[in-house]
Order: C-alpha cells, then structure tokens, then sequence
C-alpha cells in the first residue's frame, strides 16, 4: 500500500528580490519602500525561544483566521490590512508599534509567570491595576473581562506585567491612546466572544497589538483572534469540566512542545527528532481550529505544491 502524499510545508522562505527583510520566529517581514509591509506566515513552531518543527498549514490558519476577524472587526477598529496576495501573506499598513501589549481575560486561566491564574496561586489579588475577590476557583469566569497590560519586549527581552498608572508614569502611551486602546480592546474581545459563542466556544483571553500609522491613528496589527494569540475552550463540555476541578477542553496544540520538554532541556539540549505522526497530529488540530473558529472549509494546497514558489510567484508584482 502507497503511502499518502506529504502535507506541503512552508518552513522558511528568502525573498532577496524584496527589501527591508526582518525574520520573527513564525513570520518572515519585508518593508517596502512605499511604508507597506509584506507578512509571511511560515510554518515554523516557535517554543522555549527556537523552532521546533514545521507543521504544516500553520501559517496559512493563522493568516486565514486572522483575515476572518479582521473581517469582522473592521467596524469597531481600524487595522493594518491592505490585501492578502496568497494565503499565507497578508500586506499591511506598516506601523510604529505601540510598546504596550494589551491582553484581556475573561477567566482565571494561564500558565506563564505573568497569567493571573499563577499570580493568584501565589497569594496576589491586586494585579494590573485590578482586585480580583478571594474564593476564586482555576478556570473560573471572571466578573467582568480585565485587561492585563505587558511591556513589548523588543529586544527579545522578557514582557513584564503592568498596571495603567505604571504605563502613564513611565510614558509608554498617553493618556488618550491608552483609553483608545482599552476601548478597542474590550470592544473587539465582546465581538470575539459574542461570535465564538455561536460556533460553540469560549473566548478565553487574548493578546492584542495595536500601533500608530502615519498619521498618528491607532491601528490593530499583527494578528487578532488566531489559536496562537488566543486561548478558547469548548462550551459544550466547560461546565462540567469545571465543576469536577478538570482541566477545560481546548484546542491542544502542544503535542510537540510537550514530548520535547519531557525528553531534554529544551533550553539547552539538541532537539530529537520528532514522530512524523506528531506533527500530523498538530497540523489537524490547527485545521481543526480554523474550522470551528471560523465555520469555514479549509482550502488546503494541493499534495506535494511548493508553497515558496507559489509565494515567490503571488509575491512578484511588489519586487520594484
């Protein structure tokens, strides 16, 4: 029996025929000379500051989910999108990113050092400018969605949590851009969870970037609502799940992450290579995601496609 054709995959991509190239750990940017920015979603799985694999369609879902809520949101908040030329490239505004990252929170979740779920473990109640009450369960719904300020490390610094006062006294935003962006946040979080909420899900939290444009505007970027900028959970099976002090369902994408930090210090050591079959797993709970986030059809490339070319190629009207 013949096996069944590889997923293609996008691990890496050099476009020297574009200029201002700037390579993230997923994404590959390049900043053209009319202040557009061309965004590239490789494949390439980033964890404990390196990449881990290649899974394949990743890119392409977050660039897919991200044009979905961004197709959503546009009435509430004006965002970097100009054009998406291929599947895995979105062409964008470029901006001057605002040092702020704003996160909103609807449940006492997290697993990072700076999720409110670990602070509040440790005994903190006053976090980010906000009392959270005593008696609080892991995974609880929260009052009211709170937003979780971190400085943006760009200098592949650690982010540091932040309250609103913090942010004025060190002059990270102005008063009036850091209303503008608490306003958006929380208005694009209730569009995100109201739309979740159809399609069976829970909008946990997530992280939000915004920038300034030329003219000074407030402006979403980078990405809004995908698997990886965003925590949900299955609504159908929460209730349940938390009663019993269990985990919620969720979309688990860390199959990979996980059988890597338990064979090595991933930090340190070399990474083994890792089961064919484990990253398969991974790509499918990423079309899964985008399917049920979305209630779209994934168009995936077809067997054995080379997806750089076929980038090269959609990407050749913007080499001057």
């Amino acid at each position: 029996m013949t096996s069944p054709p590889l997923r293609p995959v996008l691990a890496a991509i050099d476009l020297p025929e574009l200029p201002g190239h700037y390579r993230g750990k997923v994404r590959e940017n390049y900043d053209l000379a009319d202040g557009r920015r061309v965004i590239i979603a490789t494949d390439r799985l980033s964890a404990f500051d390196r990449s881990l694999a290649a899974i394949p369609y990743k890119g392409q879902v977050l660039t897919q989910t991200a044009r979905f809520w961004f197709e959503k949101t546009a009435d509430i908040c004006p965002n970097h999108v100009l054009e998406y030329p291929d599947p895995n490239v979105v062409v964008g505004r470029r901006l001057d990113i605002l040092p702020v990252e704003i996160v909103v929170r609807a449940y006492l979740a997290g697993t990072t050092g700076t999720s409110i779920l670990t602070l509040y473990r440790q005994g903190a109640r006053q976090m980010y400018g906000v009392r959270l009450p005593d008696g609080l369960a892991p995974n609880a719904r929260l009052p009211e969605p709170i937003i979780t300020p971190t400085s943006k490390a760009f200098d592949g610094g650690h982010d540091e949590p932040l309250s609103p006062a913090q942010i004025l006294e060190q002059g990270l935003l102005t008063p009036g851009q850091w209303d503008q962006v608490s306003a958006y946040a929380l208005a694009l979080f209730a569009r995100g969870q109201a739309l979740a909420s159809e399609r069976g899900l829970i909008l946990v939290d997530t992280k939000y970037e915004f920038g300034l444009d030329p003219d000074g505007r407030i402006t979403l970027a980078d990405e809004i609502h995908t698997p990886d900028s965003s925590r949900y959970w299955m609504a159908d099976s929460y209730a349940a799940r938390f009663a019993a002090g269990e985990r919620p369902e969720s979309f688990d994408k860390d199959f990979v992450r996980n059988w890597v930090a338990e064979r090595c210090d991933p930090y340190v050591d070399p990474i083994p290579h890792i089961p064919p079959e484990m990253i398969e797993q991974t790509s499918d709970v990423y079309v899964d995601a985008y399917r049920r986030i979305t209630g779209l059809a994934f168009q995936a490339p077809s067997p054995g496609e080379d997806i750089a070319s076929r980038v090269r190629r959609n990407l050749a009207r913007y080499v001057v």
